[in-house]
């Protein structure tokens, strides 16, 4: 009995709701909302055009739209702003390579421009283009005088009577390779057409010879046999007739120059030189003498320099000076004074070596020497 009632107390109350849901609208009203579109854009700002309008018909999520006609408002045409176009030559490589040397002549410490072209465009219409001052720059470089080199005398004018007589120079020698003063000789003699030349550096019966030996032609001295002796002695012979120094080291020949000289008679020949015609060896003076040694030749290159007064222990001399700077990474430097007072011979011969090692020879006293 309470079975049959619980179940017809369920049924009513299923068929209460059946009979209220039959009651309700097919569709529930929706409130109206306003829905806006959100666009995500990136804003050009080339030129000002009016902002676009948000489209009419826009598509609610959820609810199934039609497809709107093809009627679309057409997108303004941009135009780019740009900048007038510099003038370049028609080949550019080719001018950015001159740009570049341009430069460098004008100016080597200056800093290459990053981006010539651009700095070409910035440039006002008013101002020359960079191009045209660098040519304007080079042109005037390319007109301005050069300096004048000094002059060179190749061969000197040689007069006979320029050569001294017959003498001997005793030198006072200081060496920093030795705590003690040594002892220097320069003996010449001359016979009509005949000459020979020793200089000799000694000290406790130990000495380092040079002789030379030869004759006297229209260019000054023209020596036959020059030989340095030290221990054992090696020399140089001079054939003229073949043109070619020889060397008794068996080293290669070497052409012989007019006017060629060796070590020691290359100071008497300059003596007689500028005794020939002092006025013509101002400063600045560069003289050139090809020079024998005992092993090889050289060109050797002098620069005449000032008066200089001299105190020597002999007395004061004035002397010209005369520099050969090195040409070789192991040549000496030769530094001579030639004397007005001691017939232009050197009263003072300084020689120093690559490493700084020096022997300064100074004019002490003068004897009389018998011709040979």
């Amino acid at each position: 009995m309470t079975l049959k009632i619980w179940l017809s107390l369920t049924l009513t109350v299923l068929l209460v709701h059946l009979a209220l849901l039959q009651t309700l609208p097919l569709h529930l009203p929706m409130a109206q909302t306003e829905v806006t579109s959100t666009f995500a854009t990136r804003t050009v700002l080339l030129a000002s055009q009016p902002p676009l309008a948000p489209a009419k018909n826009a598509a609610v999520p959820g609810k199934p739209t039609r497809k709107p006609a093809q009627k679309t408002a057409p997108l303004p045409t941009l135009q780019p702003v740009t900048a007038p176009a510099p003038s370049a030559p028609a080949d550019s490589s080719a001018s950015m390579a001159s740009a570049d040397a341009t430069a460098s002549a004008v100016n080597p410490d200056a800093a290459p421009t990053t981006d010539p072209m651009a700095s070409a465009a910035a440039t006002p219409a008013s101002a020359p283009a960079p191009l045209e001052v660098l040519a304007t720059a080079a042109a005037e470089l390319a007109q301005a005088p050069e300096p004048s080199a000094a002059p060179t005398i190749q061969q000197a004018a040689f007069s006979a009577t320029g050569l001294p007589g017959s003498v001997k120079l005793v030198y006072r020698v200081q060496s920093n390779k030795f705590p003690y003063l040594l002892r220097g000789e320069l003996l010449w003699q001359q016979l009509d057409q005949a000459y020979q030349a020793r200089l000799s550096i000694s000290a406790f019966g130990q000495s380092r010879v040079q002789t030379s030996r030869g004759l006297v032609d229209r260019h000054g001295l023209a020596p036959e046999r020059f030989s340095d002796k030290y221990r054992s002695e090696v020399a140089a012979h001079f054939n003229r007739e073949r043109g070619m120094a020889t060397f008794s080291a068996n080293t290669p020949n070497l052409p012989l120059q007019p006017g060629a000289q060796d070590r020691l008679s290359v100071l008497v020949q300059l003596a007689a030189l500028v005794a020939s015609a002092p006025q013509r060896f101002t400063p600045g003076t560069l003289l050139s003498v090809q020079t024998i040694g005992p092993r090889d030749g050289d060109l050797w290159l002098f620069t005449f320099g000032d008066m200089e007064a001299l105190e020597l222990p002999g007395g004061p001399q004035r002397g010209l000076k005369l520099v050969r700077q090195p040409r070789q990474a192991y040549d000496q430097k030769l530094e001579v004074w030639l004397a007005p007072g001691l017939a232009y011979l050197p009263a003072r011969i300084r020689i120093t070596e690559a490493n700084g090692d020096y022997v300064d020879q100074k004019w002490e006293t003068s004897e009389s020497a018998d011709s040979p």
